[in-house]
């Protein structure tokens, strides 16, 4: 028994499919503004956080919010700045020096999910980009 042989396309043969190229969330979700203002939203509220802005020693919170923000822009798709300068993310080891416990975990939710809410973005997004941070900030809990 031979083969089928494959029928040339001609002109009237339907063409075969172009695969769909998806947005990254990074780009769907409007890029770099979008990560900038979710950043910036959460690091008013820890600038005056009695329990979480101790753990920032610089006086400044702007490197630690364009930190946040590389970081943030490379997960979900955007330009991988943040490893090209910092290296691999490493964020238990990198959050270690602090004792990160239930109420500090508590409290940075609180913010971040003001700055998340503040974005408005439309589902499935909004899930997402939530469900990833309160995954995150359980994770990283050292202390009780």
């Amino acid at each position: 028994m031979t083969a089928p042989r494959e029928l040339p396309l001609t002109p009237s043969s339907p063409k075969p499919a172009e695969p769909v190229a998806e947005a990254s969330f990074f780009v769907a979700v409007g890029g770099e503004p979008t990560f900038r203002r979710l950043v910036d939203k959460f690091y008013e509220g820890v600038a005056t956080d009695p329990l979480l802005r101790p753990m920032y020693p610089e006086e400044d919170l702007g490197p630690a919010a364009d930190r946040l923000t590389l970081f943030l822009m490379q997960y979900w798709g955007g330009p991988n700045t943040y490893s090209a300068s910092r290296g691999h993310p490493r964020l238990r080891m990198r959050h270690a020096p602090f004792e990160v416990t239930p109420a500090a975990r508590d409290a940075w939710l609180t913010h971040m999910r003001a700055a998340v809410d503040s974005l408005g973005l439309p589902e499935p997004h909004y899930s997402a980009l939530w469900d990833y941070l309160e995954r995150a900030a359980y994770f990283m809990v050292n202390a009780e």
